[in-house]
């Protein structure tokens, strides 16, 4: 089983499809990846050899900022919306849609589950 970036990749899948199992890489940068480390992007997760796995760890962790490191600066960010108090840090700091969105209907991933209010008998 290859271990990169500290999350297991899933067995007996093509390794242009296990790479984006860790965090901060999607589908592109892992054809992108796979081309600088001349891995062909059919072969499999289990069939890759040790040399290619070092290859692999070696070009993700001098060229991707992923996992810890990329949720870290992620999180510094909002953090300092926050603390400059622009519009985006308030929506952040009361859980409410950053980007726009409505909020008088829908939003309730942000805004979580509705208050009821009491019913008449």
């Amino acid at each position: 089983m290859a271990r990169i970036a500290g999350i297991d990749l899933p067995r007996n899948k093509q390794i242009l499809y296990a790479l984006p199992y860790i965090y901060g890489i999607g589908h592109t940068v892992s054809a992108e990846i796979l081309s600088k480390t001349d891995i062909p992007p059919d072969r499999k997760t289990d069939d890759l050899t040790e040399d290619e796995v070092a290859a692999l760890r070696r070009v993700i962790e001098n060229d991707y900022k992923v996992e810890g490191a990329l949720r870290a600066e992620i999180a510094m960010n909002r953090k300092r919306l926050m603390d400059i108090s622009c519009y985006r840090g308030l929506r952040h700091r009361r859980g409410l849609p950053v980007r726009g969105q409505r909020t008088h209907t829908n939003a309730r991933t942000r805004k979580g589950p509705r208050v009821g209010h009491i019913k008449k008998r």
